[in-house]
């Protein structure tokens, strides 16, 4: 895929957001040109938040991009095609810690200021972190939830202002 971005609104992009995480998935992604990680995620949302365009997702504090996160001012959200759903497999399910994922899958990674991106994806969301919160399982009104934590490895939830999106034409 060319690796030709233009920036557009994100009020104007045609995706179903529940379709974009839910079922094709996403590129969670933090760190700077020197050391960054990313991993693959299905779960998080898009909305409005103290009048600013919000992403949120979740990070296992087990994840090796929990750090990145931690250190990170900024990162980015990543969508692809359907041709790169064996590439975002394989970065969820190999770590950061012991798999150099670039090399094993052959993205690109790009960079607008000190965010990381990568060049095939279709849609980027650069975002800067404004809110993070963990997960209390006290707080749980389904007991049905629970059964997403076996190792009780709860996540960090961000929310990040989307500075700038970007469309690869």
């Amino acid at each position: 895929m060319a690796d030709k971005f233009i920036e557009v609104n994100p009020e104007d992009l045609p995706d179903n957001p529940f379709k974009a995480i839910g079922s094709q998935w996403m590129l969670i992604t933090a760190g700077d040109a020197d050391s960054f990680n990313t991993m693959t995620a299905s779960w998080g949302g898009l909305g409005i938040m103290w009048a600013k365009k919000i992403c949120t997702c979740v990070v296992r504090p087990t994840r090796h991009t929990y750090s990145f996160m931690e250190k990170s001012g900024t990162f980015s959200l990543s969508f692809f095609t359907e041709e790169y759903k064996k590439t975002l497999l394989f970065c969820g399910t190999h770590s950061g810690r012991d798999t150099d994922k670039m090399a094993a899958t052959g993205l690109t990674p790009g960079q607008d200021n000190a965010t990381i991106y990568f060049k095939e994806a279709r849609l980027v969301f650069l975002c800067r972190k404004i809110y993070y919160q963990d997960i209390d399982p006290s707080r749980f009104l389904d007991p049905a939830i629970e059964a997403n934590y076996p190792q009780k490895d709860y996540h960090r939830m961000y929310l990040g202002e989307i500075i700038k999106c970007l469309t690869n034409q």
